[in-house]
């Protein structure tokens, strides 16, 4: 009895050693692999408890285990689409095959890292088939609410290079100097006239046109001025008319005292804004506060449209994307202006080496690895999104040579243990000879 439990524990050694070997060659094989996560194997004592005065070897069993939470460095690419995380969460993902489903949610993967490309539909996966997936924003940059415990609502993000669009005009902030002088009597009251293009809702260049008509009176100075504002996109029609007042005191000199509305939008003194309307919709333009030296002053003698400061651009083509450090993919135009376009969030599980791993370094959750949640980059217990960059392999080649140095050696010392017990055996036929 002692002697075969000392040959099956022998047995279980090459066993338990050669699935170490096959860990530890799949670690050196995967050394240069791009978000490869290491295979430990460990070995675990077994006990088999004999009668008195006799002892019998119980062995040894091996388990494997993928340390998904061990992270490799990261390194630069010039792909603006090659995505890592940098700290904790993972990347969420789908498989292409998935997309000819009608499923309402696409099955879930994860990754830590992968670079992606546009295909020819301009979804943005990797050679291996690995689909990134995010939250679509809105036309107006924004991402919506939604649920963070499930895969509803996101989408494979999907990137149309050579695609048109258009940024239309929706704020104007005006910095103008007008000039005192122009309302003191005797002068010709003159208006002085300026006009601004914006961009509207199909690309178009249209013109803010705005009159400034100072008030001239019998004697003295009024400080006292009419504007005027007119949409070129409306055949010049007036949006807006108000009296604007300014101020004369020593500290405050120059500075809009009050702003009085004729026709238009209202003009919102917390914020100094005027609400008007032309023809493709609403337009925020921004005078200033009362008392605020950055608006529209009065000053000197001098008509001066020092700063005009506005969003919009005229249609352009889009020419690249890049994801940011907080998730968001944002559109490029060689126009100039950018938005924003999918979210990206990190999918966070509670215990990360217990995920299913999968083919091409991607992941699936399992009872062991807990549920999942869908956290913004940056926030809560994620790290950043790189983009630009690849994570590494987590093998420390080093390492994983000295694990196989003494792995061959306990792997012979076992093999030794089953020579030894044949010759033993041997000599116990022997006898009866």
């Amino acid at each position: 009895m002692t002697i075969s439990s000392s040959l099956n524990a022998g047995v279980a050694g090459l066993n338990s050693n050669a699935t170490r070997l096959a860990a530890i060659s799949d670690n050196i094989a995967n050394a240069s692999t791009f978000g490869y996560k290491r295979t430990v194997a460990d070995f675990h004592s077994l006990v088999i408890n004999g009668g008195a005065g006799s002892y019998s070897a119980g062995g040894v069993r091996v388990t494997t285990n993928r340390l998904v939470d061990e992270r490799g460095p990261l390194v630069t690419t010039t792909n603006p689409t090659d995505i890592a995380v940098g700290g904790n969460g993972m990347l969420p993902v789908t498989a292409a095959s998935a997309l000819d489903g009608t499923a309402e949610a696409y099955p879930l993967m994860l990754m830590t890292t992968g670079s992606f490309r546009p295909d020819s539909n301009g979804i943005l996966r990797t050679e291996t088939g690995m689909v990134l997936m995010g939250w679509p924003a809105e036309t107006d940059g924004t991402v919506g609410l939604y649920p963070r415990d499930t895969v509803v609502g996101l989408e494979p993000v999907r990137i149309n290079l050579n695609q048109f669009a258009g940024d239309p005009t929706t704020r104007i902030e005006l910095g103008v100097n007008l000039p005192a002088t122009a309302t003191e009597a005797g002068e010709p009251g003159d208006a002085l006239d300026m006009s601004i293009e914006y961009f509207g809702n199909l690309g178009t260049s249209q013109n803010l046109n705005i009159s400034f008509t100072p008030t001239v009176p019998a004697a003295g100075a009024s400080n006292t001025w009419t504007m005027t504002m007119r949409d070129s996109a409306s055949g010049n029609a007036v949006i807006g008319e108000y009296t604007l007042v300014f101020d004369d005191s020593r500290g405050t000199g120059g500075t809009l005292t009050s702003v009085t509305k004729i026709s238009g939008g209202d003009y919102d003194a917390a914020t100094g804004e005027l609400s008007l309307t032309v023809d493709g919709g609403p337009l925020t333009v921004k005078i200033g506060t009362l008392a605020d030296p950055n608006g529209l002053t009065q000053l000197s003698d001098s008509f001066a449209p020092v700063s005009i400061d506005k969003d919009g651009s005229p249609v352009g083509n889009l020419s690249a994307v890049e994801v940011d450090a907080n998730g968001y993919m944002h559109a490029i135009y060689d126009i100039g202006f950018t938005r924003t376009i999918y979210q990206i969030p990190l999918v966070d599980v509670p215990n990360p080496n217990g995920l299913i791993a999968l083919n091409n370094q991607a992941y699936q959750v399992s009872p062991d690895s807990g549920p999942f949640f869908l956290w913004d980059a940056g926030d809560g217990p994620v790290g950043d999104l790189v983009g630009y960059a690849r994570e590494e392999s987590a093998t420390d080649v080093a390492a994983e040579l000295t694990r196989l140095i003494t792995t061959q050696r306990a792997y012979s010392s076992n093999a030794k243990i089953i020579q030894t017990v044949d010759e033993m055996l041997q000599e116990t036929t022997n006898m009866k000879r």
